[in-house]
């Protein structure tokens, strides 16, 4: 087992903290339902009704011991941010923003996770991957199904403390498995079928819920569920998760299934455009920016639906200059394009950058525009 700590980790825990406003509220903390803690916590102050508060500590933000825990390699640098943002996603079905404040999971630890995400063995009886049948062949092996997890807890505050009153577990699972046949030696891969991930998937969260449960801290509180799909390696979006179940009581509920899709645009390799009309719109926007600032090395698209929905896009433009004036003019013109060449209803995240550096960012989040051009004063 190795430890990847992920850069979009931290860029997904910079989102939450410059979310808030900076108002602090002081409490204690205690962890499900005891009262014994005594230690003092703050809140954030959330500027935007649709995210949640955090929970810091001492005035520092606690990041999950289980955090980039992974059973493989994978090198799909998406699958990261998209794994923890469309849990969160899942958790405001059942977690109000209004009601819950947000904290890294604090219940799982690392060695827990690590002999969960290992095969079944003598050595290891709590591993969750099956037991290794001993063939290296590609079609007959017994692959490694549960890739990664992921726990955010979501706190209420009851008698002037923070208590667990909620948790979200993510249970990320592969769709194509990497190995090796022998140590540094060449890589390859198992094919793992929709119905088989499925299959593995809902047994591997039925027995995360029922060792939660037997864990005090957990107790009875609503536990929400996601099975996520790891994208492979060679694609150039991230996964995403294909359904989802709400733990109420020893058991998991009734599994919902879910249709979101991502993907990149321009679309490569002749895939098909999952809708024409956003795929000629960002069209439309990149020739835009291209004729207008020429020294433009990409500009590319991570569109993600709810079926033929598009709820939101992460756009890149690499760029190739870097005096200030320019950079100010292109993100002002920036904003403007989007706000005329793109789809009105989805949020937006372009991030404008050199190969070194980031430059400016440019969001939309429920229809209104924000900016920021970085070291400019």
């Amino acid at each position: 087992m190795k430890k990847f700590l992920k850069t979009t980790s931290l860029l997904l825990m910079c989102s939450f903290l410059l979310a808030a406003c900076g108002n602090l509220q002081d409490s204690s903390l205690s962890s499900g339902g005891s009262d014994t803690s005594k230690s003092n916590v703050q809140t954030t102050t959330s500027s935007d009704s649709s995210s949640y508060d955090v929970l810091l500590s001492g005035g520092k933000y606690k990041t999950s011991a289980i955090s980039g825990i992974t059973a493989a390699d994978n090198t799909n640098q998406f699958n990261s941010r998209s794994f923890e943002s469309g849990l969160m996603k899942l958790s405001k079905k059942q977690f109000s923003t209004n009601s819950y404040v947000f904290q890294e999971g604090q219940i799982l630890s690392a060695s827990t996770v690590t002999n969960w995400l290992g095969r079944k063995s003598k050595k290891n009886s709590s591993g969750l991957n099956p037991q290794s049948n001993g063939s290296t062949a590609e079609n007959k092996r017994t692959p490694m199904y549960f890739q990664q997890m992921l726990e955010e807890d979501y706190l209420t505050k009851q008698d002037g403390k923070y208590k667990l009153a909620g948790m979200s577990i993510g249970i990320a699972m592969n769709k194509t498995d990497y190995y090796q046949k022998k140590q540094y030696g060449a890589t390859y891969k198992t094919s793992i079928s929709t119905e088989e991930q499925k299959e593995q998937g809902e047994r591997i969260a039925k027995e995360v819920v029922k060792r939660l449960r037997a864990n005090k801290e957990v107790g009875n509180i609503p536990i929400v569920v996601g099975l996520y799909s790891v994208a492979p390696q060679d694609t150039l979006v991230g996964g995403t998760y294909f359904q989802y179940s709400v733990s109420k009581s020893s058991s998991l509920g009734d599994w919902t299934t879910l249709d979101y899709k991502n993907q990149m645009l321009p679309t490569v390799n002749g895939e098909n455009a999952i809708s024409s009309s956003d795929s000629d719109a960002f069209s439309n926007f990149k020739d835009h920016i291209e004729n207008y600032f020429p020294n433009l090395s990409g500009v590319t698209a991570q569109a993600h639906y709810d079926g033929t929905s598009l709820k939101s896009m992460d756009i890149t433009i690499n760029t190739q200059f870097d005096g200030l004036a320019q950079i100010t003019s292109f993100t002002q013109f920036v904003q403007q394009s989007a706000s005329k060449y793109l789809p009105s209803g989805a949020d937006l995240d372009i991030n404008i950058q050199t190969v070194d550096e980031q430059q400016s960012v440019v969001t939309r989040t429920n229809g209104k525009f924000t900016s920021h051009v970085y070291d400019a004063d």
